[in-house]
């Protein structure tokens, strides 16, 4: 496909499920109208039904909520339940939610709310509806991540949930490199498969309500600067909809705005951190979801060299 790539390349997606989390605004609403818009039956999997409702009213196709809190680990399991019972297979499930820079507070089972949210909310999501993908051939499990995963980045393991020191930036960056890996490692697992396949995926900067949280010191430029710096959420998801829908995209593949800097632009490729093809930080963050969140994969164990170091690409 040619260099700009739009919705106008998404394939027919009817007789697809898709499961998109966050879905009632922002990436995670574009996200599920463009799927809707080419055929899929779209679940808005969130924390607000009500929300979610008045943004599936506004949406063309089969669209329907799904209550989701990533907060709680009982929320995830509910939710996963729900969608086993309606449904006997999924095609897409689009890991999209999210928060940044929050303030120091704990998700209901007491991890650090961006960690929690950000990652084991999802990690548990994954694992508990991974048997309705397994038997589907070109299914996908899409996590979005962030260039944050960059900034003050690292797997805290002798302080993952930020107890003795706190940093909303640097926990931010955790999550969003926990999101990678996940995905890297989750492909690992899923290649002898030959069915399901793992991506990622970055919006650039995309003028959402994900600033929110952060300090007024950067909050306020962001506003001000936003038609220059920023890209509406309709671009920002495309990185998102190109992993999930584009017929030559491979596990292990993650894909972010073309521009300058990977901020705007139309989708293509990307390379993450360094940091995060570590394939033993992969294994020990998996091995640790695991036992947080009690949740374990109908996949087995990785083999440390299914892919290169530096490439997250599967042949």
């Amino acid at each position: 496909m040619g260099e700009k790539w739009t919705t106008a390349n998404i394939p027919d997606q009817r007789g697809r499920v898709a499961v998109v989390t966050g879905a009632n605004t922002g990436l995670g609403y574009e996200t599920a109208r463009a799927l809707a818009e080419h055929g899929a039956s779209v679940v808005l999997a969130v924390r607000n039904a009500e929300k979610g409702m008045r943004a599936a009213a506004r949406m063309t196709g089969e669209v329907t909520v799904q209550a989701l809190d990533l907060t709680s680990l009982d929320s995830v399991r509910t939710a996963a339940a729900a969608l086993r019972s309606r449904f006997d297979r999924i095609d897409l499930l689009i890991n999209n939610a999210g928060v940044m820079y929050t303030p120091k507070e704990t998700t209901a089972d007491g991890f650090e709310m961006q960690f929690g949210t950000n990652h084991l909310g999802h990690f548990a999501l994954t694992g508990l509806l991974l048997d309705l993908m397994l038997p589907v051939p070109g299914s996908r499990v899409v996590t979005v991540s962030s260039t944050g995963h960059r900034i003050r980045a690292a797997i805290h393991f002798d302080d993952l949930q930020w107890e003795r020191s706190y940093g909303r930036v640097g926990a931010y960056g955790q999550s969003k490199l926990a999101n990678l890996m996940f995905t890297y490692e989750l492909q690992r697992r899923l290649a002898r498969h030959g069915t399901t396949t793992a991506l990622a995926a970055h919006p650039g900067v995309s003028n959402t309500e994900l600033i929110r949280n952060a300090p007024a010191a950067l909050r306020l430029p962001v506003t001000w600067l936003a038609p220059l710096i920023t890209q509406t959420p309709a671009m920002g998801a495309l990185p998102t909809l190109r992993a999930a829908t584009d017929p030559g995209a491979l596990g292990g593949q993650y894909y972010g705005p073309g521009g300058r800097n990977e901020i705007k632009g139309h989708p293509r490729l990307v390379t993450s951190s360094p940091e995060s093809y570590d394939v033993a930080v992969q294994q020990r963050l998996w091995a640790v979801s695991e036992d947080l969140t009690c949740v374990k994969f109908p996949v087995a164990q990785s083999q440390q060299n299914s892919f290169p170091s530096g490439s997250a690409t599967t042949m």
